[in-house]
């Protein structure tokens, strides 16, 4: 999503501390364990992609209110087993701050390079981690037998600090949306507009529904977006379509942008000016979404993000 190389590891945490100094609620941790082919292709050197668990263990010792999410844990890289006891862990040593939103992965060399030959429909396999980590949160011998995940008799604790720990589904999928209204308690899409964030929300509610499912009182909807704030919707465009952050999402057009970089990727973000960002921001905000999550700054440096973490603290989130 940024330039390599990009944050060291002290810059890195700095990001999360300003951001609960400008009064951001949460921050969202993404998860890698290679290298994507486009940013091999642009760059010579390989980024820094960190832990997200371990990277918001540390943030949690040098923050005190932001919430510690991810977006997303990456399902088929961990056993349940192990990422319950993370989530667990991280959830009571940072006073029940943790966020998990999860998903099947944009980036099907990553789990390639993991299982190289073992065949898994990723949705499936989501869905069963999903099932299996409300047993491991909430039952004292949990056990589960799916076709790809199974475990017996796991003594799992201590348990989350918070009943329940919020999982939310990642995606902009049919699946994603169907495994949030089974088994989650949000959605976490990306680059929607108000419109199809709305139709996706009543699509969660009604399989919920049909799944004989209450949604929970507290479902999270969520969207990621990228950001590029200027004085006009020029000026901000430029800066956007410069940055890596529109080269990643023009990667993601075979998955998570599938059908959706045919029109203005701009009109699917919070890219304009102060007045048009925040006009959009209500837009969506009565479309249903709760939380802005994993807002991607259109900037190429880390110094510059900060800077433009103030201006959105200043201008859009103390104008709304």
């Amino acid at each position: 999503m940024y330039p390599v190389p990009f944050a060291d590891p002290e810059q890195a945490v700095e990001l999360a501390v300003r951001a609960e100094a400008f009064g951001f609620e949460s921050v969202w941790a993404n998860d890698h364990v290679t290298t994507q082919r486009y940013v091999r292709s642009e760059f010579e050197d390989a980024p820094r992609f960190y832990d997200p668990l371990g990277y918001l263990a540390f943030v949690a010792a040098k923050t005190e209110r932001l919430r510690l999410a991810t977006g997303v844990l990456v399902m088929a890289f961990r056993h349940p087993v192990v990422v319950a006891k993370q989530l667990a862990t991280l959830d009571q040593l940072s006073g029940g701050r943790v966020v998990a939103g999860v998903g099947i992965g944009a980036y099907r060399e990553e789990f390639e390079a993991m299982w190289p030959g073992r065949r898994v429909h990723r949705g499936e396999h989501a869905e069963e981690i999903l099932e299996a980590l409300q047993l491991l949160f909430t039952e004292r011998r949990a056990s589960f037998a799916g076709k790809y995940v199974a475990f017996e008799d796991v003594e799992s604790f201590p348990k989350p600090m918070q009943d329940p720990l919020p999982v939310l589904s990642g995606g902009n999928s049919t699946g994603a949306r169907h495994r949030a209204a089974r088994w989650g308690h949000g959605w976490l899409p990306a680059c929607l507009t108000p419109a199809e964030y709305a139709s996706g929300i009543a699509e969660i509610e009604s399989v919920a529904a049909e799944a004989g499912r209450e949604l929970p009182g507290e479902f999270e909807s969520c969207l990621q977006l990228a950001v590029s704030v200027a004085a006009n919707t020029g000026g901000a465009k430029a800066r956007f379509e410069e940055s890596q952050v529109y080269a990643h999402l023009r990667s993601l057009s075979s998955s998570t942008m599938r059908g959706r970089l045919d029109d203005d990727l701009a009109m699917r973000n919070l890219i304009g000016s102060v007045e048009q960002v925040r006009d959009r921001v209500g837009r969506y905000r009565e479309a249903g979404v709760d939380t802005f999550a994993g807002l991607l700054f259109a900037t190429n440096t880390p110094e510059a993000t900060i800077e433009e973490m103030e201006r959105f603290s200043e201008d859009i989130m103390g104008g709304v």
